[in-house]
């Protein structure tokens, strides 16, 4: 059941990308611009049960921190390599990615456990697909949510084509990853809180080559800039505390030789 609280805060978010949007570019002291849709203003606020995150979301097509720093990524990524050959698994797709990738790449393919608008349902620990299926993989911030990652992880990586990558970002909120002892509903139903030190669960792949947020620009604004001092707290029970305010954000891209 949704509470007075958290009703509170999506009003809240709401008419923060209002704001956002209706302020005039000139009066924007620091523009940001998103490159997930080429939107130049301000950023606006997130508000959440688990803190306030400032100049989080771009107000024209909502794209998060991770969205714009995931856009940067695959730029850097089609710089690379000729994406229109090569054939695509979205995995939970999020709409701010999927009309790029469904136009950028040779086939698209979408799957969630149980949503009804995607192409494919299955459990990503037990995927019906044999191996060497696609090129490309796509998760972004859903191994937190899989009690068995590892074997996800493994599953990615045998439908994964050789000379194929995976995009597997988490969200990075503590120093050292935290597995909890049950599902936190309050952070989405997160079942760990992953640090940097995550990525050490894709040694199979043959390399692993992590995106910070430093890579980038101030531009697109692609840090956390949020408080994680008072953690942990009832909302986000089992995270610990970390100092300071503006918190780098990390994609690993995770490539089978």
């Amino acid at each position: 059941m949704t509470t007075r609280t958290e009703i509170a805060l999506t009003v809240a978010n709401r008419l923060d990308r209002s704001v956002s949007r209706a302020l005039p570019a000139a009066l924007v002291r620091h523009p940001r611009r998103c490159p997930a849709c080429g939107y130049s203003g301000r950023f606006s606020t997130a508000w959440a049960l688990t803190g306030r995150r400032a100049e989080a979301y771009c107000p024209a097509c909502h794209a998060a921190e991770r969205h714009r720093l995931q856009a940067l990524v695959v730029d850097v990524l089609s710089s690379r390599l000729d994406l229109t050959t090569m054939s695509m698994l979205h995995i939970a797709p999020e709409p701010i990615l999927a009309k790029r990738f469904w136009n950028e790449f040779a086939s698209y393919t979408t799957a969630d456990l149980v949503r009804d608008d995607v192409d494919l349902n299955f459990d990503i620990t037990n995927a019906p697909l044999e191996d060497g299926s696609y090129d490309v993989v796509y998760a972004s911030h859903v191994l937190e949510h899989i009690p068995d990652d590892r074997a996800a992880i493994a599953e990615i990586h045998r439908i994964l084509a050789p000379g194929g990558f995976a995009v597997l970002p988490v969200p990075i909120v503590c120093e050292r990853t935290i597995e909890y002892p049950e599902p936190v509903e309050s952070e989405a139903g997160h079942v760990r809180a992953p640090g940097p030190d995550y990525f050490e669960r894709f040694a199979a792949f043959d390399a692993v080559e992590v995106f910070h947020s430093s890579d980038f620009s101030e531009e697109p604004q692609v840090y956390i800039v949020e408080d994680r001092s008072r953690y942990p707290n009832r909302h986000a029970p089992f995270r610990t505390p970390t100092p300071g305010r503006r918190h780098e954000d990390m994609v690993p891209v995770c490539t089978k030789g």
